[in-house]
């Protein structure tokens, strides 16, 4: 699997308000999948930070493409869980999110997301997620 294709599938199965944070596949393979964002005013709450929900979005988006990556091709998943610990305010150019695939079993895939705030390097997020197949 290829940036480019999990790319065309996120345009073309996510919904609109996902792909308004215009995420873009940098990496994806059966180790990690990595997102990026760019941080704009769109997404900024009070105080010009980051809005707890969009970083959320953005783990859960990252973490079913991570899914795809783990299999080697893109397959419906469903989220069941969703944890996200927020470890300081987001802010500063971009969000990276890296993501992996901790176990896959026959119906259930739990994976964790770490989202990283550029150019300063700094982790903003932690989010764990349980998808049924």
């Amino acid at each position: 699997m290829t940036p480019q294709t999990a790319q065309t599938f996120l345009e073309d199965n996510f919904a609109p308000w996902v792909l308004a944070l215009q995420p873009t596949v940098m990496e994806i393979s059966a180790d990690r999948t990595v997102l990026t964002i760019p941080i704009t005013d769109a997404l900024n709450r009070t105080g010009g930070i980051v809005s707890g929900q969009a970083l959320t979005a953005l783990a859960d988006t990252a973490m079913v493409l991570a899914c795809g990556g783990h299999f080697g091709q893109m397959e419906p998943v469903g989220t069941v869980t969703l944890d996200t610990q927020f470890l300081r305010p987001a802010s500063g150019d971009s969000i990276t999110a890296t993501a992996e695939v901790t176990r896959a079993g026959r119906s259930m895939v739990f994976t964790r997301c770490a989202l990283t705030a550029l150019p300063g390097g700094k982790p903003v997020a932690l989010a764990t997620a349980t998808f049924a197949r």
